[in-house]
């Protein structure tokens, strides 16, 4: 059986264990996919999913859906593998409704990849952590500098990944080792105990971790 599901970000939230802990969860719409195309491979099977709604898509990916049974046009497409006996599942096919209750239940270890928020072009304070230079002495506009970035003659050049202001965020994060609170068949959401990488809203794949 398949599993990985398609997802988005809820909100983050807190809650109390019956022992009285507090943990942070997070709230995740999970699913219903649709498999709206099968690739077979030499030892796995590709699988397309198909989530969310959207208003406008291009006519080559609307005549797919349409041959999968799909009205309405998905927001998120998405590829996962099956290997083994499991791509020969009747659930793995063309048509077929992925949901988050058929494979994730309670205390299940998940792993969820997702893009984390993009924050612009940073300094080296934000983006590394950096101190920055002395606040005396006639050096108020080194507050925040990066500093030396180099050597003398030799090398007489900067190193490659130095660690220096740019672009930071919108990177792809892997967060593993989550546990599963609980799963809400009725609503199709999930209860993670975490936190998870993005905005609300963004897109995420959950994937369950084979022990």
């Amino acid at each position: 059986m398949i599993n990985t599901i398609v997802g988005t970000k809820i909100k983050q939230s807190q809650e109390f264990t019956s022992d009285g802990r507090r943990i942070p969860v997070t709230y995740i719409q999970a699913g219903p996919c649709l498999i709206t195309d099968v690739s077979n491979r030499e030892n796995y099977q590709s699988l397309r999913l198909a989530f969310g709604t959207v208003k406008h898509m291009n006519k080559p990916d609307t005549g797919q859906y349409k041959k999968a049974g799909l009205e309405t046009k998905p927001r998120f497409l998405r590829t996962v593998r099956v290997y083994g006996q499991d791509a020969k599942d009747e659930a793995c096919k063309v048509g077929s409704i992925v949901q988050a209750e058929d494979i994730f239940s309670a205390g299940d270890s998940v792993r969820v990849v997702g893009t984390s928020k993009g924050k612009g072009f940073a300094g080296v304070v934000k983006r590394h952590g950096f101190a920055g230079g002395p606040r005396t002495h006639g050096q108020s506009d080194r507050e925040r500098a990066p500093g030396s970035i180099g050597q003398t003659t030799t090398p007489g050049r900067v190193y490659r990944g130095k660690r220096m202001a740019g672009r930071m965020g919108g990177d792809r994060v892997t967060v593993r080792g989550l546990k599963i609170v609980r799963v809400d068949a009725s609503n199709h959401t999930m209860v993670v105990e975490g936190l998870v990488p993005g905005p609300k809203g963004c897109l995420l794949l959950i994937s369950k971790e084979i022990k």
